[in-house]
């Protein structure tokens, strides 16, 4: 699961790291901002997909197993990958060039759609209880590593390749290598099992026929609780990640080996956090580190960008603040996303609620940043955004988010908000395998249990 996970997100990386030279090879240099925000805009499209394919792989993995779904996306992304490393540029092609990288960024977006939930589910459902965030932390951690990949392979080529070459051949680099990954990927995906709570459901023949709309239907309080504090985890990393490379250099001034440097180190200190926050996450809960990081981006985001603009030292510290915080949410999200969901519905909902937060505020957040700060005229723009958008986290996180550590994997039943209005115990009344609520009425196929 991670050496897919790290296929799909390495492109994101590879693709921020070389923006500043993309612009330039893929649309014409009237306007250097007009030419940034274009590849902006692009990457965002990648986004659009994202709805179908969370639907179509929630669905499939609903249906079809958690396995499948994982092997069928990583081939997409790794073809879609290769296929922009061998693209010819808009000297050869003309506007077909940014309009076919548009299209692989469609077919990129498609596949990203259903991997980061159901590469969750898989390795959440496999995980002993009491420690599902440690192993679920594989995950946000895999696409740090896969950042740090990106950024070093930017770093090198920068460093070693003259100008020409790097607008030549250099910037394919990165996307040719996501064929070999892929392949590997693939083949780790089909040999393996699919997970226990699958097997189980299959074995009580509860799989469901209809799962996306049945999620839609029973599950509208978890999505919609979900989307509100992933919003946040959305846009902290891709300002943390995507954006700050191009931030550095162009609002800040920075060269752009300093800023690619800053990116590594706080990629690195994401890495380095998540272990820890996943341990956090199993020991106190789900909720109270969601607070704490949806809170902590509320009170110190606008501080860690002012920081970066006061030296290398200085940059370096800021990111690596927004890092942790990021890392802090991102491996508490990836249990709760998949507790908080039954498990025949539980591919489908969670794609649907965490995919929408990042089409609609992480793929547009590169973009959103770039257009505030060019509006606003200060560099501390993006901070405020990411500010506001984390104050409304909060408040989802404290009224609206039901401790999910202790709930049953193997449940088919829909948990209602506790007594506190969202702060339930999070038992789960005995819904697991064999207890009396595997029994489910034929309409609906999910029942609601009363709250503990």
């Amino acid at each position: 699961t991670a050496i897919g996970n790290f296929v799909e997100w390495f492109d994101s990386g590879a693709y921020a790291v070389m923006s500043a030279t993309i612009a330039g090879l893929f649309f014409p240099q009237y306007d250097a901002t007009a030419s940034l925000l274009a590849t902006w805009a692009i990457f965002a499209g990648g986004f659009i997909a994202r709805p179908v394919g969370a639907a179509f792989f929630g669905h499939y993995g609903d249906r079809l197993g958690r396995n499948r779904a994982l092997a069928l996306s990583v081939l997409l992304m790794s073809g879609a990958t290769f296929l922009i490393g061998v693209l010819p540029t808009y000297a050869s092609l003309g506007v077909a060039a940014p309009v076919l990288l548009f299209v692989l960024r469609t077919v990129q977006g498609f596949s990203t759609g259903g991997e980061y939930t159901g590469a969750s589910a898989f390795i959440v459902e496999y995980a002993p209880d009491g420690k599902r965030a440690r192993f679920a932390g594989a995950v946000p951690m895999t696409v740090g590593v896969a950042s740090v990949a990106g950024s070093l392979v930017g770093v090198t080529l920068t460093a070693t390749l003259s100008t020409p070459a790097m607008e030549s051949w250099g910037w394919r680099v990165p996307f040719l290598i996501a064929a070999p990954l892929g392949l590997i990927g693939l083949y780790l995906r089909s040999k393996v099992e699919d997970t226990p709570v699958f097997r189980e459901l299959e074995r009580r023949s509860e799989v469901e026929a209809t799962p996306l709309r049945d999620a839609v239907r029973v599950c509208g309080r978890q999505i919609a609780t979900l989307f509100g504090y992933s919003i946040t985890n959305a846009v902290g990393y891709y300002l943390m990640s995507s954006y700050m490379i191009a931030y550095m250099s162009e609002e800040l001034g920075y060269s752009s080996s300093l800023a690619m440097l800053t990116s590594v180190v706080a990629m690195l200190a994401y890495c380095v956090a998540c272990p820890v926050a996943a341990r956090a996450s199993d020991r106190y809960g789900r909720k109270p580190l969601l607070l704490v990081a949806c809170g902590g981006f509320a009170v110190l985001t606008l501080p860690a960008f002012a920081l970066m603009g006061t030296g290398l030292a200085g940059a370096m510290a800021g990111t690596a603040v927004l890092a942790v915080l990021v890392a802090v949410i991102g491996t508490s999200n990836v249990p709760a996303l998949v507790e908080m969901f039954p498990g025949h519905l539980r591919a489908s909902g969670s794609a649907i609620g965490y995919t929408a937060a990042y089409v609609l505020f992480g793929g547009t957040a590169p973009f959103v940043a770039t257009g505030l700060v060019a509006a606003s005229g200060t560099a501390l723009a993006p901070g405020f955004y990411l500010t506001g958008l984390a104050v409304v986290s909060t408040l989802v996180v404290l009224f609206a988010f039901r401790e999910t550590r202790h709930l049953s994997l193997s449940r088919t039943t829909v948990l209602e908000p506790g007594p506190d209005g969202g702060s339930g115990s999070g038992d789960d009344s005995g819904s697991g395998p064999g207890s009396d609520t595997s029994a489910r009425p034929p309409d609906p196929p999910t029942r609601v249990a009363p709250a503990p």
